[in-house]
């Protein structure tokens, strides 16, 4: 049984597997953000296309369900303050990740556009509760291990590349299957075999994940955030959500118009996945060394420029570059609120932090989705979204830049 958070905020000195097994404790955290994010939302990107064909969709329809996937992730986050404050960080975990399989297993049942989008609140909302329970996990797991903090965190953010992979190798076959079988609406198939991807993910991180402290602060503890020491941070990473989420929704659509080969975008996604998981060990450094916004800074610029490459050129060497440079940076400028947070305020304060910059990132989806593909509607088609999306970014790295450690 693991000891309980002491007011310090740092956990208990014990013999807990936490202590003796810090990478298996963050591998196994780490499907958490696999089924928030890697195949929870970002399978959508696979699914989008023949959605699209089959439902005839705009593009601000087809954006317009990522909103509503960010408008649940948004109250998810209001909403996990006061369930940090009552239970255990395993419940909000364990319980997102059953909801997140149930809801993406319901898709397979309807072609109704608003049903499909109540299913990508319920799914949005889920996500929110996995992550930001898994962020605090993470980062009391970093407490006990500070010299390797920043790249247990990684790990744990690093496990969405894992969901991407696994949607790269899976919805592409059973898209093709499933049609070949005569079935009516091929991707519903996909769905349900992704929700049931998370469930059987969700029983294997559950049982490693109750073995970290995941007890709430003691009452009179808890931390209170306050905005205005960050609010450079919260900026840059409002512009973050706004920017990076329309290439994660839009890229493969984009790269279908362009006349990629369906194998060649299978191993474009699942490189971008790959990337994702290395990205733990790329910038564990940088994350444990600056304490204000350089990181994020940093990895938003570099992240605008991976955004705007397939909206210049079609041409594969560099569109694959982007995908790489894409999953090798995005989840890091995750990590690096989470660092940020665990570098400048105390560990009872950390939920609280961590929380609120989730608030701003589900804001920043909300807006991007929907704004992307109403200018990808227009002249210029997807390619022009992009370059909006780049955009974003670029401002995110500036306003970043700006935020000082306390």
């Amino acid at each position: 049984m693991s000891k309980p958070l002491q007011a310090t905020g740092t956990l208990s000195a014990s013999d807990s597997l936490a202590s003796r097994r810090p990478f298996l404790m963050a591998l196994a955290l780490s499907l958490g953000a696999a089924i928030s994010l890697g195949l929870s939302r970002f399978s959508y990107a696979l699914l989008l296309p023949p959605m699209r064909a089959d439902l005839d969709w705009s593009y601000f329809l087809s954006g317009a369900m990522n909103t509503g996937n960010a408008l649940g992730y948004f109250i998810g986050a209001l909403l996990m303050p006061a369930i940090m404050r009552r239970s255990r960080a395993q419940v909000p975990l364990v319980g997102g990740a059953v909801l997140a399989g149930v809801a993406m297993m319901l898709s397979g049942l309807v072609v109704d556009a608003s049903l499909l989008m109540l299913q990508r609140v319920l799914a949005g909302v889920a996500s929110s509760l996995i992550f930001v329970a898994g962020g605090v996990l993470a980062a009391r797991l970093g407490s006990l291990h500070k010299a390797r903090a920043g790249l247990l965190i990684g790990i744990y953010y690093g496990g969405t590349g894992l969901g991407i992979l696994i949607s790269a190798l899976l919805v592409p076959p059973i898209l093709a299957n499933a049609g070949g079988y005569g079935a009516a609406h091929p991707w519903q198939w996909a769905w349900v075999a992704l929700g049931a991807v998370c469930l059987l993910a969700t029983v294997a991180m559950a049982l490693v994940a109750a073995k970290i402290d995941g007890a709430p602060a003691a009452p009179g503890t808890q931390g209170s955030f306050t905005v205005k020491p960050f609010a450079f941070g919260l900026a840059g990473y409002l512009m973050f959500g706004v920017g990076y989420i329309a290439y994660m929704t839009f890229v493969i659509a984009l790269l279908r118009e362009q006349g990629m080969p369906a194998a060649t975008i299978t191993w474009f996604y699942a490189a971008l996945g790959v990337a994702v998981m290395a990205s733990s060990r790329i910038w564990a450094g940088m994350l444990d060394r600056f304490k204000g916004g350089q990181s994020m800074a940093i990895l938003n610029g570099l992240l605008g420029v991976a955004t705007i490459l397939p909206a210049l050129t079609a041409w594969p060497p560099l569109v694959f570059l982007s995908g790489l440079m894409f999953g090798g940076i995005f989840l890091s400028v995750v990590a690096s609120t989470t660092a940020l947070v665990r570098h400048n305020l105390p560990a009872h304060a950390w939920s609280a932090g961590i929380s609120a910059f989730t608030t701003v990132f589900a804001f920043g989806q909300i807006i991007g989705p929907s704004v992307i593909g109403w200018i990808a509607d227009g002249a210029g088609g997807l390619q022009r979204g992009l370059i909006f999306s780049a955009l974003a970014l670029f401002i995110g790295a500036g306003l970043a830049s700006r935020q000082r450690a306390l």
